[in-house]
């Protein structure tokens, strides 16, 4: 199968985390982001010099259906397709608005029907392909305070193991990735002594790192096709 990976979310955190992972596995990269763009190309440059594949960087806005249908248009089709591209909203939902409720289910779930609906025709073609979309522990559990991230994490599995079975005739797998504490911007919000709190419920005792899910992330892409409608938790054991 052509290693070619299209990383949305790229420019931080798990995005980053990932693009690394799978350049230093020899894959050429299309990577997306919305707003550091800049730091995206730095790091496609980088990635290019260091692991000698072919890596370029895009600023697309993925909530956009015209913007990814454009986005498709320049790029080679990928192989394997990482949804990663989300944002939270913290806060009582009463007083969330009903731009910020439309800006989270659009960038955490709609941009990943817009991906996936762009991405399938070749992977059908080619009877294979892997998409692997980011999902959260809350997505399951729910949390507090982040009922519209919840919502749409929990849309996101949902459409995960459906898709699953949608295309697994055809030799496409899809599966999810449910993060728990991550040390990333999203949580940066936490003060220390959240933090602690949080930490002491988790088996493993320490707040989990981007590497570790870019590593879980790899491995989905590159196993066997009958593996697939999966939503695997990377959380150390905490839910």
């Amino acid at each position: 199968m052509e290693k070619k990976a299209l990383i949305t979310g790229a420019s931080r955190g798990i995005g980053r985390a990932v693009s690394i992972e799978f350049a230093r596995a020899g894959y050429d990269l299309t990577l997306c982001c919305i707003k550091n763009i800049d730091t995206l190309r730095s790091l496609a440059d980088d990635l290019s010099q260091t692991y000698k594949v072919k890596c370029e960087a895009f600023q697309t806005d993925v909530s956009d259906p015209a913007a990814v249908k454009e986005l498709f248009s320049k790029i080679d089709p990928p192989s394997v397709l990482i949804n990663n591209a989300g944002i939270s909203y913290v806060g009582l939902i009463t007083d969330m608005s009903d731009e910020e409720w439309k800006d989270t289910i659009d960038t955490n779930l709609s941009s990943v029907f817009y991906m996936c609906r762009a991405a399938i025709p070749h992977m059908l073609s080619e009877f294979s392909g892997s998409i692997i979309n980011v999902s959260s522990v809350w997505g399951e559990s729910g949390a507090s305070m982040e009922v519209a991230y919840s919502a749409s994490k929990g849309g996101l599995d949902a459409f995960t193991k459906a898709l699953a079975k949608e295309l697994a005739p055809s030799g496409i797998s899809v599966n999810a990735v449910a993060c728990g504490l991550i040390d990333t911007d999203m949580n940066s919000r936490l003060s220390d002594e959240e933090l602690a709190e949080v930490v002491s419920d988790i088996p493993a005792d320490r707040i989990g790192k981007p590497a570790e899910v870019a590593s879980v992330i790899l491995s989905l892409a590159e196993s066997t096709s009958y593996l697939t409608g999966q939503i695997i938790k990377v959380d150390g054991g905490w839910m």
